[in-house]
């Protein structure tokens, strides 16, 4: 649905995409690169949460190393998303309203969405 919904939008997808380094070391491979038109580069991870589970947990290392790899780009990249989809998630909505933006440093440039609202934004050309 999501790589349908950034085409459809006009940008260029590349998965599975080397973006850099994460804190700490590793090669930091998120889901997609979308380009726009303008050239602006946008990181885009996505999450499946159907049944309550572990993923949740690790939402906030991913805001840092999304967090991380848009500061170390020196501006390659100019945006940050992080896509949560599935009915299994007890923090979804902490998390797309800003929860952590308290508790970690540099949270507030990744912005974190559900898969509808995303959607409607890819198709739109509003990312």
């Amino acid at each position: 649905m999501v790589l349908p919904a950034l085409k459809q939008g006009g940008y260029q997808v590349t998965k599975h995409a080397k973006v850099g380094l994460r804190p700490g070391g590793g090669k930091h491979i998120v889901d997609v690169v979308a380009g726009d038109r303008s050239g602006r580069a946008i990181l885009i991870e996505l999450k499946w949460q159907q049944t309550a589970g572990t993923t949740e947990q690790k939402i906030p290392f991913e805001v840092i190393c999304l967090a991380h790899s848009l500061k170390q780009s020196a501006g390659r990249y100019a945006a940050a998303y992080l896509v949560l989809g599935g009915d299994g998630w007890t923090l979804r909505n902490f998390y797309i309203r800003g929860g952590l933006n308290e508790y970690l440093k540099d949270a507030d440039s990744v912005t974190i969405l559900g898969m509808e609202t995303f959607i409607a934004k890819a198709n739109k050309r509003e990312l």
